[in-house]
């Protein structure tokens, strides 16, 4: 039998995009969603692609969910190869309008339920003495911007997570990666957009900038060319390379600022980022004398 390969997350977008790619390409995929509902979209694009897969309703806040789907794959595929730590919800707004609720509720998906599903399968990686963990960061792990602190903590918290996890795991013949893509079109900027509730209210003192931000946003994406078929084949090499990478960074404006900030000292970094988010602000028609109180971006 070939071992499994979990996915969390794989309702839509990027998720689902990958546990099809990897299913297609030989791997035995679970692909598992927060919610029944969820199923019978991931099984109807399986089905008209011709592509063979498990899916598994399982949410990554509930640990007992997480047991029971850790426990099917191992016991239908005789262990568990790989895990894709995909799910995750977006919330984008100005600091001071978001609320500790919304905070926490992300906080729950992208950083305490990676820990809890890495936790469930690593005992039966560990006794394998083989497995590979893919965490889906992104260059907001890296690189901070305005509207989404929030959800640029939680990815920064990850990124600490999987450095000390490749070096724990790395004498039991494990693997840890990070994938950090930059703008990726997906449901995520759409039906999911996780904007906060106060940051859609006109009487919030940043409204305006929000709004602002959230078309240049748009207007990057509209010129992006990066898919979730590029993020799923980052995927797989990093599952399939005999040595993998700690970090795989998706996309040339990711890969451009990343390398700056690797490069530049920091305050001219800072000096360059900021002075490019404050051109485009000015183009928007937002006064760049008093600008927000951080930086926009396209990671």
């Amino acid at each position: 039998m070939r071992k499994g390969v979990l996915i969390t997350g794989a309702s839509s977008g990027i998720g689902l995009e990958t546990a099809l790619h990897l299913a297609q390409h030989g791997h035995n995929v679970y692909a598992s969603v927060p919610d029944p509902s969820h199923l019978q979209a991931l099984e109807e694009e399986a089905k008209d692609r011709e592509i063979r897969l498990t899916s598994l309703v399982m949410d990554v806040t509930d640990t007992q969910g997480i047991e029971s789907a850790v426990e099917t794959v191992v016991r239908e595929s005789g262990g568990i190869y790989g895990l894709l730590n995909n799910a995750g919800l977006g919330l984008r707004g100005f600091f001071e309008d978001l609320s500790d609720h919304e905070i926490r509720e992300l906080f729950n998906v992208n950083v305490f339920g990676v820990m809890a599903v890495t936790r469930a399968v690593l005992p039966h990686m560990r006794r394998a003495r083989e497995g590979r963990i893919l965490i889906m960061s992104s260059a907001g792990g890296r690189i901070a911007a305005t509207t989404i602190s929030a959800y640029c903590a939680g990815k920064f918290a990850v990124e600490g997570f999987g450095e000390a996890l490749a070096l724990e795991t790395a004498p039991l013949g494990l693997h840890v990666s990070l994938i950090e893509p930059g703008l990726v079109r997906t449901p995520h900027f759409t039906v999911n957009r996780g904007q906060a509730k106060a940051s859609i209210d006109p009487s919030s003192p940043y409204h305006e900038w929000f709004v602002q931000n959230e078309t240049m946003i748009d207007g990057i994406l509209d010129k992006n060319r990066i898919r979730p078929s590029d993020v799923a084949k980052t995927v797989r090499n990093a599952l399939e390379a005999k040595k993998p990478r700690l970090r795989y960074v998706v996309g040339w404006r990711a890969k451009l600022l990343i390398s700056l900030r690797r490069h530049l000292p920091g305050e001219w970094f800072d000096r360059v980022y900021s002075r490019g988010v404050q051109r485009k602000l000015a183009r928007l028609g937002i006064s760049v004398e008093e600008p927000p109180p951080s930086s926009a971006s396209g990671v």
